[in-house]
C-alpha cells in the first residue's frame, strides 16, 4: 500500500522550491471507490458527512433530490477553494470524496459550475411576485443591415450515416459512428462543412418512461433506447444548409456513458471523435465513391473550410479538436492519430465547459452565453474569450454572445420538453418554491424555447458568414459594435470581443499602476481583495480553475459622488497607432442602469486628451445567475489626434465617474479599427501531462516522474501547479517550455507492501500563459493497489433484543489492512411475520443512513437506506448496530434481514442472510 505522505516524499523538495498560491486537493474521481459508513459529524452541516479514517477518509454529500446528468462538473469546495470532483453514486445523490486528515472543512459548498447544490436559493411567495417585476430586459440594440438568421435560396435535403463503432483511449466500449446530415439541395461546386457535436446528456431512456429513468449508461441496456441528442440541431442545420453549407450532427453517448474516467472530463475523446468523422468526409471527398448513399453532399465539401459547432462539453470538444488539427497531440493520447485534411476556420461555442481554460488563439471563435443557464452556471465559456489574450498573435477574434432569458438545454430540441424523443426538464427550473425574477418561466426576461433556439440559429449563422464565408459585413454582430440581427428578436443578445484589428491591449494581468481606485482579483477567495466581494451572483469572467491561479485580475471603480479619476498606468506606454476608437469592457452591477464615465489618455510627453464619454447598464441579473458581465463601449480617437497626442506612446488611460454613484470594473482597453483580419497560426510549443499508472509492488521503494512532454515548435511561458497530496495545497512555477526539453521534473517516491490499500497519485497541473498551448492539462503518478481485499464474515453478537436495546452484529476481516475497509450491508424484506419501521430505530441513526427522517412511516427494507460499515485500517473487526426505541404501544416480535453486498447492492455469493429479532417490552 501506499500511503498519501510516502507518495510525496520526493515531490517535497520540488514544492519547497516553487513560490506560488495555495490550490486544490485532488480533483480527481476514484475509479474504484467505495461507500462508507455515514456517521454525524457535529461540525458539518445538514446532508454532510466525514467517513474513514487515514487514507479511506471520505467526504460525503447527499441531496434531498436526484441530481440529473449534465454537463457542469459536481465539485466540493471549502473556505472558498476547490477540494476535488466526487464520485456519483448510482443513486444519483450520494457524492463521495477521498479527503486527507489535513483538510480543512470549514464553509462547505457543493458546487456545479458556480451554482449551488447543497442550499436552495431564490425567492418564493409575495417577495416573489413583488421581485418579479423589477427585472427588466435591456433596450434592444439598433438592427443591422445584414442579418445573417435569413434563409438562403438552397432547398435542403437530410440524410442519415451509422458506422463502425471506434475504440477510443481509456474508454472501455467502443464510440459510435453516428451522424444526421442536411445539405444544400441542387448546389454547385464544392460547400463547406459546419460540423455539429452535442454536449453530456442521458445516454438512454425507457420509452414511455420519465425523465427519472433516463441513465447515464453504455451500451444501452435492453428495453431502453439511446438519446438522439445529434438530433436536436436540426433548425440550425437547415437555416445554414439553406445558405450553402453541408451540415452534419453527430452523436456522443459513447463519450457521455464514460467520461467520468477521463481526467479532462472527455475533452480529447471528443476531438479524436470529430476529427474521425472529418476523416470520413475527406475520403468522401476524394474518393465519391465510397460515400455512403444516405449522406447527401458528401462528394461535395470543402474541407478547407469547415465550422466546428459544439454544445456545452460538446462546445470544450471542438475546442480541443481545434488544437489538435493545428497542434497535433501525443499519439498515446488521441484516438485518431491520421492526417490532418482540413483546415478549421472557426467554431462556435454554445454555453461551454473549458475545464482545462486552455482555449485556442488563433482560431477565431465565437461563444454564446445562455443568461438562465442553470447547467454551466458560473457561463465559463467566457474564458474562450478573456483566455486568449496575450497567447498568441492576437489576430484571430474572439467574440462573446450574450443572450438574455436563455437557458443552457433550449438550443437543443431534444433536450426541451414537447420537442424531444426522451424525456427532458428546463435546465434552470420551474419550482414554484424557488421562482427567479430573471430566468422563471413567464417573466419579461426569460425566453420561451422557440425564441431561443431561433436567436442560437441566428448567430451559429452569423459566425459562419464571418469565418468560413468571410463576410465583414456581419462583424458588427459578433465584435461589440452594438447591431442586433432582426432574425433573433425578441431575444435581447449583446457582444464584446477581442482580438482582430484591436491594437495595444491594457489589461489588469499586466504590471499596472492604478491610483483613484483598486486592482483586484477575480479568482481570490478573500472578500477584501476580490473584484465582487460579496455580491449576490458572480461572473463570467472570473470562473474558477481548477487551483486558485494567479491573475484574473480587474480595476475596481467605487464613487458616491462625479470627479474623482481612476489613473490606470501601465508599466511600458502603449501603441493605438492606427486605431479609429478606444474599446473598453466596462462591467457594472447587474440591473443598474445609467453608470457615466469620462474617458482619457495621457501620453509620454504629458499631453492629455479627453475622448469622450461612455454610459453602462447592467444586466438583468439575480443570485442565481452569472450577470456581473462586460459591456463593451468605444469613444473615438479624434480628440487625441486633434491634441496632438503620440498615439504610438500612450502612458495612462483616466475614467472620471460623471453619474450620481456607482461602480464598475475596467477588464481591458484597446485600439479599435474594423475589419477582419486573415489568420495565420502561430509555431507554439504544446504541452500535454501524461498520467503514470503503476502498481505498488510488495516491496522496495522506486522513483517515477510525472511524464510531461513538449512538441510543436518555438518556445513560450507556462504556470505548472504541483500538488501536494498531504494537504492538497498548490505550488506553482512560470516556465519557459520549448519543443523536446522537459520544462518541470516531478520525482514521486512508491514503496511497496503486501497489504491491501487505497490507490494514491501525486497531480500536476498546466495553463498557457503566453505564446504556447496546453492540451491535457492535468496527470501526474497514480501508485495502484495491487494487493487483494480481505474477506469478509457477518455473524451476530445480539440478533435478538427487547425494544430500546441495540440490535448488533461482528463484521470480521481475514487479515488487516493499510485503509479502512467499507462493507455495504442491504436491508432486505422480511419472509416471516412483521418488520421493523422507521418509527421502530433511533432518529439519528436513521437520519446517518436516509439522509433524512422518511415520512410517512414505512419498513427499514422500503426506506432507501445506505448503510455500510468501515473496519478501519488496522483493525479486523467492526460492529454494526442498530439501535432500537422504546414505545408504549403494545406490538408484535419485529425483525430486520441484513445482507452483505457490494458497491452495486448486489449479494455477496456464499454469505448468509443474517436476521435481527425486536421483542416488544411491554
Amino acid at each position: 500500500m501506499i500511503h498519501a505522505r510516502r507518495i510525496s516524499v520526493a515531490a517535497v523538495a520540488v514544492l519547497a522550491a516553487l513560490a506560488g498560491s495555495p490550490g486544490l486537493a485532488q480533483a480527481q474521481r476514484p475509479p474504484h471507490a467505495k461507500p462508507l459508513t455515514e456517521r454525524a459529524d457535529g461540525a458539518l452541516p445538514p446532508g454532510w458527512r466525514v467517513t474513514g479514517e487515514g487514507a479511506a477518509r471520505e467526504l460525503v454529500w447527499r441531496s434531498d433530490r436526484a441530481v440529473p446528468m449534465g454537463d457542469a462538473r459536481v465539485e466540493f469546495h471549502a473556505e472558498g477553494r476547490l477540494l476535488g470532483v466526487p464520485k456519483a453514486a448510482e443513486d444519483g445523490r450520494t457524492f463521495r470524496l477521498p479527503l486527507d486528515e489535513a483538510t480543512s472543512l470549514k464553509d462547505l459548498q457543493v458546487l456545479a459550475a458556480g451554482r449551488r447544490l447543497d442550499v436552495r436559493t431564490g425567492n418564493s411567495g409575495k417577495d416573489a411576485n413583488n421581485s418579479l417585476a423589477a427585472a427588466q430586459p435591456p433596450a434592444q440594440l439598433p438592427a443591422h443591415s445584414v442579418d445573417p438568421g435569413k434563409p438562403g435560396s438552397y432547398r435542403t435535403v437530410t440524410g442519415e450515416y451509422d458506422l463502425d463503432p471506434v475504440k477510443l483511449p481509456g474508454f472501455a466500449q467502443p464510440v459510435e459512428m453516428q451522424a444526421v446530415v442536411v445539405a444544400p439541395g441542387g448546389a454547385t461546386g464544392k460547400r463547406p462543412l459546419a460540423l455539429f457535436l452535442h454536449g453530456r446528456h442521458g445516454t438512454c431512456f425507457k420509452p414511455g418512461g420519465s425523465e427519472e429513468d433516463a441513465s447515464g449508461e453504455w451500451p444501452c441496456p435492453s428495453g431502453m433506447k439511446s438519446i438522439p441528442s445529434h438530433k436536436g440541431y436540426l433548425q440550425d442545420q437547415k437555416l445554414l444548409a439553406s445558405q450553402g453549407y453541408v451540415t452534419v450532427s453527430i452523436s456522443a453517448n459513447g463519450i457521455n456513458g464514460q467520461d467520468w474516467e477521463a481526467e479532462d472530463g472527455g475533452a480529447q475523446a471528443r476531438s479524436s471523435l470529430v476529427r474521425q468523422h472529418l476523416a470520413k468526409w475527406a475520403d468522401w471527398a476524394a474518393h465519391p465513391g465510397t460515400a455512403p448513399a444516405a449522406v447527401p453532399g458528401a462528394a461535395k465539401t470543402d474541407l478547407s473550410r469547415v465550422l466546428l459547432v459544439g454544445h456545452s462539453r460538446g462546445g470544450e470538444g471542438v475546442n480541443r479538436a481545434a488544437m489538435d488539427s493545428v497542434y497535433p497531440p501525443p499519439a498515446a493520447q488521441d484516438g485518431y492519430g491520421g492526417a490532418v485534411r482540413w483546415k478549421i476556420r472557426g467554431t462556435v461555442l454554445i454555453g461551454p465547459t473549458i475545464f482545462g481554460q486552455n482555449p485556442v488563439a488563433d482560431v477565431p471563435s465565437t461563444t454564446i452565453l445562455p443568461g438562465c443557464d442553470g447547467d454551466v452556471s458560473d457561463l465559463q465559456g467566457e474564458v474562450y474569450v478573456d483566455g486568449t489574450r496575450g497567447i498568441s498573435r492576437g489576430a484571430a477574434l474572439h467574440s462573446a454572445v450574450y443572450v438574455v432569458g436563455a437557458n443552457h438545454n433550449f438550443f437543443n430540441t431534444e433536450w426541451t420538453p414537447g420537442k424531444s424523443e426522451a424525456p427532458s426538464f428546463d435546465d434552470f427550473g420551474d419550482d414554484p418554491e424557488r421562482r427567479d425574477r430573471v430566468c422563471s418561466p413567464g417573466t419579461r426576461t426569460r425566453l420561451t424555447a422557440d425564441q431561443q433556439h431561433k436567436a442560437g440559429a441566428t448567430y451559429i449563422a452569423a459566425a459562419a458568414r464571418l469565418f468560413v464565408g468571410g463576410d465583414d459585413r456581419v462583424r458588427p454582430l459578433l465584435d461589440g459594435s452594438g447591431r442586433r440581427a432582426p432574425s433573433a428578436d425578441p431575444a435581447r443578445v449583446l457582444t464584446h470581443a477581442v482580438g482582430a484589428r484591436r491594437t495595444g491591449g491594457l489589461l489588469p494581468d499586466a504590471p499596472v499602476k492604478v491610483t483613484g481606485g483598486r486592482l483586484c482579483s477575480g479568482v481570490a477567495p478573500d472578500p477584501a481583495v476580490a473584484c465582487l466581494g460579496r455580491a449576490k451572483g458572480s461572473s463570467p469572467h472570473f470562473a474558477l480553475w481548477e487551483t486558485q491561479e494567479r491573475g484574473r485580475r480587474a480595476v475596481a471603480l467605487k464613487w458616491s459622488a462625479p470627479g474623482t479619476a481612476t489613473k490606470v498606468r501601465p508599466d511600458a506606454p502603449l501603441s493605438l497607432s492606427g486605431a479609429m476608437k478606444l474599446a473598453l469592457r466596462v462591467m457594472v452591477p447587474p440591473n443598474t442602469t445609467g453608470a457615466k464615465l469620462d474617458v482619457a489618455v495621457t501620453d509620454s510627453a504629458g499631453r492629455r486628451a479627453r475622448l469622450g464619454q461612455v454610459k453602462v447598464d447592467g444586466l438583468p441579473g439575480s443570485e442565481r445567475t452569472a450577470s456581473y458581465w462586460a459591456r463593451e463601449v468605444r469613444v473615438p480617437l479624434t480628440a487625441a489626434t486633434r491634441a496632438g497626442l503620440d498615439l504610438k506612446h500612450v502612458k495612462s488611460l483616466q475614467l472620471t465617474p460623471r453619474s450620481r454613484s456607482g461602480k464598475a470594473w475596467l477588464m481591458d482597453a484597446w485600439g479599435w479599427a474594423p475589419g477582419t483580419p486573415a489568420v495565420r497560426a502561430a509555431a507554439l510549443p504544446r504541452v500535454d501531462i501524461g498520467r503514470l499508472k503503476v502498481k505498488e509492488g510488495d516491496s522496495g521503494t522506486r522513483t517515477y516522474h510525472i511524464p510531461v512532454q513538449v512538441s510543436g515548435r518555438g518556445r513560450g511561458k507556462v504556470r505548472f501547479s504541483i500538488l501536494d497530496p498531504d494537504t492538497g495545497r498548490a505550488k506553482d512555477k512560470l516556465v519557459t517550455v520549448r519543443p523536446g526539453s522537459t520544462p518541470i521534473d516531478v520525482p514521486v517516491e512508491v514503496k511497496g507492501n503486501t497489504r491491501f490499500g487505497n490507490d494514491q497519485q501525486q497531480d500536476l497541473l498546466a495553463k498557457a500563459v503566453e505564446g504556447a498551448v496546453v492540451g491535457s492539462y492535468r496527470g501526474g503518478v497514480t501508485a495502484q493497489n495491487d494487493d487483494p481485499a480481505p474477506k469478509v464474515t457477518l455473524t451476530p453478537v445480539a440478533d435478538r433484543v427487547t425494544e430500546g436495546k441495540k440490535l448488533t452484529w461482528r463484521i470480521t476481516l481475514s487479515e488487516p489492512a493499510d485503509a479502512d475497509i467499507s462493507q455495504p450491508i442491504r436491508v432486505l424484506p422480511v419472509t416471516e411475520g412483521a418488520e421493523l419501521s422507521t418509527k421502530d430505530v433511533d432518529r439519528e441513526w436513521l437520519m446517518n443512513y436516509a439522509g433524512e427522517l422518511p415520512d410517512p412511516e414505512r419498513t427499514l427494507s422500503k426506506a432507501e437506506l445506505w448503510v455500510w460499515t468501515d473496519i478501519p485500517a488496522g483493525s479486523t473487526t467492526a460492529d454494526f448496530v442498530i439501535p432500537t426505541v422504546k414505545d408504549q404501544l403494545a406490538e408484535p416480535t419485529e425483525s430486520v434481514r441484513l445482507a452483505l453486498t457490494d458497491f452495486e447492492a448486489g449479494p455477496l455469493p456464499d454469505h448468509a442472510v443474517v436476521t435481527g429479532t425486536v421483542v416488544d417490552a411491554s
